[in-house]
């Protein structure tokens, strides 16, 4: 499960720094439970491995992941339904935004919009596939952690 949030902030992180496509406000919301279900997720099976952690904590940590990575996707969900106009978002990255001149700093720096998707494939947003990869793992995480529950 770690695996997966780690290969999804990878991709993230390549669209923002090669491809050039800064993140929203709410782009950001979707990677600190990526972040923390890598953490959690390799960091701790790693420790598990290891010794350091019992065993008895390899599936809470894995439920915990689980759950980050549903969290990402429910964000993911909120994301795609503002970029869609289907339901508002924060006022403070979406329709009119505001923008103040002078002073020392550039206050007039362009904000980066959370209901207009920088980039789309298929007519998703990346913020859409983000709902769908992470609800989908979440979903499979589930199922094999409660058939493992079962056959032990």
């Amino acid at each position: 499960m770690g695996s997966i949030s780690l290969a999804l902030i990878l991709g993230a992180l390549g669209f923002q720094y090669l491809a050039g496509i800064p993140p929203c406000e709410m782009c950001h919301w979707q990677r600190w439970p990526h972040i923390a279900a890598a953490v959690v997720g390799m960091g701790g099976g790693l420790l598990v491995k290891n010794g350091f952690f019992g065993e008895g904590l390899a599936t809470p940590l894995a439920w915990c992941a689980v759950l980050l990575i549903a969290v990402s996707g429910a964000l993911g969900v909120y994301h795609a339904g503002v970029e869609w106009h289907w339901w508002p978002g924060p006022q403070a990255c979406t329709g009119n935004a505001f923008h103040f001149s002078g002073g020392k700093l550039d206050l007039s720096a362009r904000v980066v919009q959370c209901d207009i998707a920088a980039w789309r494939l298929f007519d998703l947003s990346l913020a859409g596939y983000n709902a769908i990869i992470s609800l989908a793992v979440a979903a499979t995480g589930t199922y094999l952690l409660v058939r493992q529950d079962r056959t032990a």
